[in-house]
């Protein structure tokens, strides 16, 4: 098994603006979902040479939410916006890192 604290077991909407995540390791965590809209690493919202971030906040809709959450393998989600962003993967060990940062 992969470790503990970055194997998600469980995810759900918590409310309009919300996405509880439960941990291998028994840690239950809830992030904002505009702020898991504004973390998206992909190549349409970071430079992939610079790392410099491409999205502006400005740009995202205060009431931004998934529209879809699906599986990718064992390592991550994928997410579906209702402002029509798709290409975003969040790798368990990004989403655990995101939700401690959160507090």
């Amino acid at each position: 098994m992969s470790d503990p604290r970055t194997h998600a077991v469980a995810l759900r909407q918590d409310g309009p603006d919300g996405l509880l995540v439960e941990w291998a390791d028994g840690t239950r965590s809830r992030l904002s979902v505009r702020e898991l809209r504004l973390a998206c690493a992909c190549a349409s919202c970071v430079d992939e040479w610079t790392g410099e971030a491409r999205l502006d906040p400005a740009s995202v809709p205060p009431d931004v939410r998934p529209t879809r959450i699906r599986a990718v393998g064992r390592y991550g989600i994928q997410v579906e916006w209702s402002d029509g962003h798709t290409t975003g993967i969040y790798p368990y060990a990004r989403l655990r890192a995101l939700c401690d940062r959160a507090g």
